[in-house]
C-alpha cells in the first residue's frame, strides 16, 4: 500500500498576493514532486445595504467560483504535466478551513493580504491567523516583492539558539540547496543594560567576548545543516539591535527569509513570537515561518 505525499496547500482568493504565493507554491511543488492542493474558501458576505440590479443566487455564484479555480488548475496541469494538481472550493471561514487544510499539508503558501479587511495593513487577518495556527512550515507571499540586488540567490535565516530556530535553520538550508543560493545566517546580539551599583560604579562588559560569543552560538547552531548541506555557502551576519529589524536588514535583497515561529525571549504561550510577527509585516520578500 503506498502512502500519498502530504501536498503543498495554497490558499487562493483571486488577490494578487494569492497570485503570488499560487506562482510560488507551484514552483515548490514541482520542486519537492508533491502533489499541488489549491484551496479556495467560498465565505458568504452578508451586506446590510440593498444592491441595485440583479441579485446572483448562491449557487450559481458558487458554481462560477469552482469553474474559474479549475480552469486555473487546469492550466498549471498544462504547464507541468507531470505534477498532479488538485483545487477545492471550501465553504466557511477562510482562516479555519485553511488551518484545517494545513493539518495534512507538507506546507501552507499563502499571498500577505487577500481581497478583504484593511487594504493598508502589510499583512491580513487570515494570513496571521493560519501562520499561527497552522501545524506545518507557512510561507507567505507578497504580492509586490521587490527586485533583488544581490549577485547570488539568497536565503536569509534568523538564529538564536532555540529549537524552534534550530528547525528553520534546517529549512533554509534546503531550500537554498535547491535553489543554488547561499545561506546568510543572522544573530542580533545587545549590549547588556548599564547599571550602577550604589550609584557609583558601572556594569562592565566586553564587547568583543559578546560578539565571539554570538559567532560561536551561530557556528554552533548551523553545524549540522553545513554537514547535511556541504555545496551550500554560508557566512554569518552579527548585528548590534533589535532581532527584526536585523533580519528585515540582512533580507532587504533577500529570495527568502526563514523564522522560528517562536524564539527564546518573550511569552512561552504565545503561537508566534513578536520578531516573527514583525519580520511578517514589513519583509519585502517571502517569509517561511517554522514551527
Amino acid at each position: 500500500m503506498t502512502t500519498r505525499p502530504a501536498p503543498v496547500v495554497t490558499g487562493y482568493d483571486g488577490s494578487p498576493a494569492g497570485l503570488a504565493a499560487l506562482d510560488w507554491a507551484t514552483t515548490e511543488a514541482v520542486r519537492l514532486h508533491a502533489p499541488l492542493r489549491i484551496a479556495e474558501v467560498f465565505q458568504l458576505v452578508i451586506a446590510t445595504r440593498p444592491s441595485l440590479g440583479k441579485t446572483v443566487p448562491l449557487a450559481t455564484l458558487r458554481a462560477l467560483r469552482e469553474r474559474g479555480l479549475n480552469a486555473i488548475a487546469e492550466g498549471i496541469r498544462l504547464r507541468h504535466p507531470a505534477l498532479q494538481v488538485e483545487a477545492v472550493l471550501l465553504d466557511g471561514v477562510a482562516a479555519k478551513q485553511l488551518v484545517e487544510e494545513a493539518a495534512a499539508a507538507r506546507l501552507m503558501v499563502l499571498g500577505s493580504r487577500g481581497l478583504g479587511g484593511w487594504t493598508g495593513l502589510m499583512l491580513g487577518s487570515v494570513a496571521m491567523q493560519v501562520t499561527m495556527h497552522a501545524p506545518c512550515p507557512v510561507v507567505v507571499v507578497p504580492p509586490d516583492q521587490r527586485p533583488r540586488v544581490a549577485d547570488q540567490p539568497t536565503v536569509v535565516v534568523g538564529v538564536d539558539g532555540s529549537q524552534t530556530s534550530a528547525r528553520a535553520i534546517g529549512f533554509a538550508f534546503e531550500h537554498a540547496d535547491a535553489l543554488g543560493a547561499r545561506v546568510v545566517a543572522v544573530h542580533a546580539w545587545t549590549s547588556p543594560y548599564l547599571t550602577y551599583v550604589d550609584g557609583e560604579s558601572m556594569l562592565q562588559f566586553d564587547e568583543e567576548d559578546v560578539k565571539e560569543s554570538s559567532r560561536l552560538l551561530v557556528a554552533e547552531s548551523v553545524a549540522g545543516a553545513v554537514l547535511d548541506y556541504p555545496d551550500v555557502p554560508w557566512q554569518t551576519r552579527l548585528i548590534n539591535g533589535q532581532a527584526a529589524r536585523a533580519i528585515l536588514r540582512a533580507g532587504d535583497s533577500a529570495d527568502l527569509i526563514v523564522v522560528g515561529s517562536r524564539g527564546r525571549g518573550g511569552f512561552a504561550g504565545l503561537l508566534v513570537g513578536s520578531v516573527s510577527q514583525h519580520v511578517l509585516h514589513h519583509a519585502p520578500c517571502p517569509v517561511a515561518v517554522i514551527r
